[in-house]
């Protein structure tokens, strides 16, 4: 008789296993100059007319052409490795986290078309809206879905993207 994993005990494996390889491919570095076409990337956002304008994101992002940048999630871990006890610090952490990500693959927070955010506390979105909007374009943002979800050891955020840039 063959046993069987209930499905949330390889959710905590399938996170480890996604930090663990974001963290691999953060080390792997191309030193290869880069050089683009002089081509535009057009990123339009557009909200359905008949809802109220949402809160901090957008409804429908399109982009073309582009390179499209897939940022796996990162958490609020600092420079020196260590995980902070407070959720500010931690979202602080998550966002310069992401914008070396992007740094990395010649993008910046203006290419950004979507994040999802995962809170493990959703009394912490207003903490969240404060510095995000220190990172993100507010007047037009990503597309974005919020999600209170438990997260892995003691992370408070966890947050992926996807970018798009020239070609």
């Amino acid at each position: 008789m063959q046993s069987r994993v209930p499905a949330l005990t390889l959710i905590p494996a399938a996170l480890v296993c996604g930090l663990m390889l974001t963290a691999c491919s953060v080390a792997v570095h191309n030193d290869e100059p880069k050089e683009h076409a002089n081509v535009e990337v057009k990123i339009e956002h557009m909200n359905l007319p008949h809802l109220p304008e949402p809160p901090g994101f957008t409804h429908i992002v399109t982009s073309s052409p582009g390179k499209t940048i897939y940022l796996s999630g990162q958490g609020g871990f600092g420079e020196d490795g260590e995980l902070p006890d407070d959720f500010v610090t931690q979202a602080e952490n998550t966002f310069k986290n992401l914008q070396k990500c992007l740094e990395t693959a010649g993008a910046t927070f203006n290419d950004v078309v979507k994040m999802n955010y995962y809170l493990v506390d959703i009394n912490d979105l207003a903490e969240l809206r404060g510095i995000r909007s220190r990172y993100v374009n507010m007047d037009t943002p990503p597309a974005s879905t919020l999600v209170q979800a438990p997260l892995i050891g003691d992370l408070l955020i966890e947050i992926d993207a996807i970018a798009v840039v020239p070609e």
